[in-house]
């Protein structure tokens, strides 16, 4: 299993479970601040990796009223600040070819988002950066689809390479997980992440904006964890329910540390059995 190195913390290789975790999107520089202060805090005293994920622009939104974020400018200024501030790692996605180089001077890792899983251009720019990239499957990809995507990224000769999943289509407005795309993935040889919150969204659910199931974002979790998985994506928020972005199926800061209790027991019974 390849081992990836974002910032200072070791991704892989049968190592530790790591949490990337953060707001869905910027909605001021306060709110960022607040939740990065809270998850440091939280994943310190569980003692476990984390890294810091939250958006500039979130440019695949239901509607064209919806919040998008403070823009790239703006938002890597508070990132930067943030990184700073609390000495923590930062992974951040990116929509356009365009944003990457400036993106790339600021956080440790960049993502793909999984609605451009699939386009090449971006996929190649993000990757010759020779940063980490986090590539997040498609809701339209089979899992074994990911060896393409994989593919791309190493013809640039970055093999820092993260696979996250996030549920697939299941019907109109409705996402569901196969357990089993974790350990395909994994066993192309890199990490692979599960992405708990998004996997619980209702894309289009709404009409004008995604709904959201959080109240199975646990079960979720945990169960992905068994599986031997080797990182979490949770997006965080202080107060969901008043979230720009994604707030129904962002999980509340105060209910992470419950959560980490119970997903770093079910993976050290998992790793414990693994070395047997």
């Amino acid at each position: 299993m390849k081992v990836v190195k974002v910032g200072n913390i070791k991704i892989g290789g049968n190592g530790r479970l790591v949490i990337i975790a953060g707001p869905c999107v910027i909605e001021s520089e306060d709110q960022t601040r607040r939740t990065a202060e809270g998850l440091k805090r939280i994943t310190e005293e569980a003692r476990i990796p984390f890294i810091f994920k939250s958006s500039y622009d979130k440019a695949n939104r239901s509607s064209i009223k919806s919040y998008r974020g403070p823009g790239l400018e703006r938002g890597l200024e508070i990132l930067e600040k943030v990184k700073r501030e609390f000495a923590i790692s930062i992974i951040v996605d990116v929509h356009r070819i365009e944003e990457v180089e400036p993106v790339s001077k600021v956080a440790d890792a960049l993502q793909v988002p999984a609605f451009l899983c699939r386009q090449t251009d971006l996929v190649l720019a993000v990757a010759r950066t020779g940063k980490p990239i986090n590539v997040k499957k498609g809701q339209f990809l089979a899992p074994w689809d990911m060896k393409n995507v994989i593919e791309k990224v190493e013809s640039t000769g970055n093999k820092n390479i993260l696979l996250t999943e996030r549920g697939s289509c299941f019907g109109y407005n409705n996402l569901v997980v196969d357990m089993r795309s974790l350990p395909i993935m994994r066993s192309f040889g890199y990490p692979v992440i599960f992405d708990a919150t998004h996997s619980v969204q209702k894309p289009g659910g709404r009409g004008s904006a995604s709904g959201g199931e959080r109240e199975y974002v646990p079960f979720l979790a945990q169960a992905a964890v068994a599986t031997g998985i080797d990182g979490l994506f949770l997006e965080v928020h202080l107060a969901p329910e008043e979230a720009l972005s994604d707030g129904p199926n962002m999980l509340r800061l105060n209910q992470l540390k419950e959560l980490l209790k119970k997903v770093l027991e079910i993976d050290r019974i998992i790793r414990t059995t693994e070395k047997r």
